[in-house]
């Protein structure tokens, strides 16, 4: 028995458990308050996904079979289904590679439709191991089952999604009502065993559904409904991201036949003062924290508790525990490089900053406190919680889920990962700014990181001034090429369609991003088309932005609002030239390509100059280092050979300094005293070392001993030293 169960609805991700649960029951602990946690998904996706799950789904089908032809190929080939699809799950849980050979040599996995994209497989995964290949492989023919199953069993059914379309700015709870009024479906009788074995076996006084998006929506409410049915003592609350976000005008009483309480923003005190709340009834009064509940029969909105939000020092490590981690699916969809990190691989996830420090996207929800209210961790703190999240899971992989991680935190992380000699592997979100200087790429490359994504959006300076994103892309292209140099992988969020965007702007940016990937500064990118929400600027002043919102009652659901944009321009129509170019990019091919020939449509010759970036790139480098830059060596310690050395008849002792590091070694040659000085000072500005020494302390350490500091400094042997670890921070 548990006080309580935290519940994750159908669906999210296949490969890692979405970690909100996880945040939860990190600081439940911390309070002594008892939790389970379920990924109802997960166990939902295993328990159809099965031999025994196959052989219901075919037999329900039987009757019912659909007209679409590739249903009916899926159903003649039922017996090679039920015979692999264990020994494939199995494989994508990585408990079963050897697989791998098998699925590559053709004529073991069953083909329909998703195969067809196979004309590119060489092409996608030529430079890629078998594995990867049958991932893919396997992916593909998942994705087939997944399409029998929509045309055949339940129309609402997706991997990461069901039934998105009746969460989707649903301003009216009434269709979505409607809906859980029908019988339960083939999907949801799966869904709600699992979760009655589940309540039955914790036996909790309050079960919290935690909802991040709209896929998850429909399951949440259904679930709820079966505990009030079958469970009619237990309360139940719902928080997480879509509440957070869409029902904060919530006014339809009828959703509290469902749940007791719904929660906003940060759920750590809200849920603690629900347990309270629930389990010590001797308490009169009821204090709550952003909740709304139904109270004399009225939608009522409670926030009495003057007790602040805790800290995020305070809130205590994710906690996995309970959650099937073996059992999580690695899948890879497409061949986007960092669409593989979302799918592909178990990630420990963490945030470096609650909310986020610029603050002023004008399409983002900036309005909303988990953006709006930023609260950096400290890096021991954090690394402190990397390391026990490895001792709890076994993965050293991490995700840092911020709006955008702050470079001065990212620095001060990957210094204390690299001084505790930690192997982690990590990716994060960022703005491109000018604080992520060649040096701090390599610094964090240094420590694990392995890609970052990113905001280009529109690329175009004024509507970048006009989104308030604080970049340029002149900025974005040099900060591109340092992380690319370093080694880590770059994706690019892009949007079209912005207030007051025009078509020479749209093609402008794709020349733009033609120049970014054909000099190999971006690796990955994805096209979305703006979509105004009703807590960003834009949402809430759409005038100064020049467009006219749908007004519409507000008594469920409020976030993305439809809108006319003055200019009038469509500009649906390009998204499928904006999409099929950015593939080809990637994949290193067509930067020779007129921009007209991804469209249908006449559309303006762009006034970019085919050397824009390049010019970008080949700004003069600033030999300005700033006095209080942090000095810091990543590499290890020289081997040392003296030697004379002659010319014109006078001689001068001089040092040879052998530097090895993982891949190659090299040497530098110094007169004997500044070689003792530089020696004695890279043991002291080491990583390792604790102590802090700015450039002004270097330089006038130096300068005790010798003269002209900055001709040392910005020597050719100095120099070399900084391409191989000598950073300044």
């Amino acid at each position: 028995m548990k006080d309580l169960l935290l519940i994750t609805p159908p669906f999210t991700q296949l490969n890692t458990p979405y970690p909100a649960t996880a945040y939860i029951k990190g600081f439940l602990n911390t309070k002594g308050i008892s939790a389970f946690q379920m990924d109802l998904g997960i166990e939902v996706i295993l328990e159809l996904f099965s031999k025994k799950g196959l052989t219901n789904i075919f037999c329900h089908t039987e009757r019912s079979l659909s007209a679409y032809s590739n249903s009916k190929r899926i159903y003649s080939l039922k017996d090679d289904y039920i015979k692999t699809i264990d020994a494939v799950i199995a494989f994508l849980q990585g408990k079963n590679p050897s697989l791998a050979r098998q699925i590559c040599s053709g004529n073991f996995l069953p083909e329909a439709s998703r195969f067809s994209q196979l004309d590119d497989m060489e092409w996608a995964f030529g430079t890629m191991g078998m594995q990867d290949k049958a991932k893919h492989l396997a992916t593909l023919y998942l994705e087939d089952l997944s399409d029998f199953i929509v045309e055949c069993v339940d129309e609402n059914f997706g991997f990461s999604r069901y039934a998105e379309r009746l969460g989707r700015s649903a301003n009216s709870f009434d269709e979505l009502y409607s809906n859980l009024q029908n019988e339960p479906t083939y999907i949801d009788k799966i869904t709600l065993k699992i979760l009655n074995d589940r309540v039955d076996k914790v036996q909790p006084k309050l079960v919290c559904f935690s909802v991040p998006f709209p896929g998850n929506l429909y399951s949440a409410f259904r679930c709820a409904q079966f505990i009030k049915t079958h469970f009619p003592n237990i309360k139940i609350a719902m928080g997480g991201g879509f509440p957070n976000t869409e029902l904060r005008e919530l006014k339809d009483k009828r959703v509290f036949e469902f749940f007791d309480f719904i929660t906003l923003d940060d759920g750590e005190l809200p849920i603690e003062l629900l347990f309270n709340h629930i389990c010590h009834t001797e308490l009169v009064e009821v204090i709550l924290k952003r909740t709304f509940k139904l109270q004399n029969n009225e939608v009522t909105y409670i926030n009495n508790s003057t007790h602040q939000d805790y800290k995020q020092s305070d809130v205590g490590t994710p906690d996995y525990s309970d959650l099937q981690l073996q059992n999580y699916i690695s899948v890879i969809e497409i061949a986007n490089p960092m669409h593989s990190f979302w799918s592909d691989g178990r990630w420990n996830k963490l945030t470096m900053a609650h909310g986020c420090y610029w603050g002023k996207c004008t399409f983002c929800d900036i309005s909303l406190d988990y953006i709006k209210l930023y609260e950096p961790i400290a890096a021991k703190i954090l690394v402190d919680r990397m390391e026990e999240l490895m001792a709890q899971t076994g993965e050293n992989g991490f995700h840092f889920v911020d709006e955008a991680a702050p470079p001065a935190l990212m620095r001060e992380v990957a210094l204390e990962i690299i001084k505790r000699k930690l192997v982690v592997s990590w990716w994060t979100n960022i703005r491109f700014e000018k604080s992520f200087t060649s040096d701090l790429c390599v610094l964090l490359k240094a420590s694990g990181c392995i890609a970052v994504s990113g905001g280009l959006e529109v690329a175009s300076d004024r509507l970048l001034e006009l989104i308030k994103k604080g970049v340029t892309v002149e900025q974005v292209a040099q900060v591109t090429r340092n992380f690319t140099e370093s080694g880590i992988m770059v994706h690019a969020y892009l949007m079209y369609g912005y207030p007051t965007q025009t078509v020479q702007e749209t093609i402008d940016s794709l020349e733009m991003v033609r120049q970014l990937f054909e000099l190999g500064v971006l690796q990955s990118g994805f096209w979305h088309q703006f979509a105004m929400t009703a807590h960003s600027p834009v949402g809430m002043f759409p005038e100064e932005f020049g467009v006219i919102p749908e007004q519409n009652t507000i008594t469920f659901a409020n976030n993305d609002i439809n809108f006319k944009d003055k200019t009038g321009i469509n500009h649906d129509k390009f998204s499928f030239g904006l999409k099929k170019s950015l593939f080809n990019y990637m994949h290193g091919i067509c930067f020779d390509y007129d921009l007209q020939d991804w469209f249908d449509f006449k559309i303006p010759t762009t006034k970019i100059s085919s050397d824009y970036i390049v010019s970008c790139l080949e700004k003069e480098t600033d030999f300005n280092t700033k006095p209080s830059a942090k000095i810091v060596w990543i590499g290890g310690k020289p081997t040392s050979e003296t030697f004379t050395k002659s010319k014109k008849g006078s001689s001068r002792e001089m040092t040879k300094l052998t530097f090895h590091d993982k891949t190659e070694t090299f040497d530098i040659s110094l007169e004997k005293d500044k070689a003792d000085w530089l020696v004695t000072t890279l043991e002291k500005v080491s990583v390792y070392k604790d102590s802090k020494f700015t450039f002004s302390q270097l330089k006038l350490d130096f300068e005790t001993h010798f003269e002209n500091f900055e001709l040392f400094w910005y020597s050719k042997p100095l120099a070399t030293l900084r391409d191989f670890g000598l950073l300044v921070l």
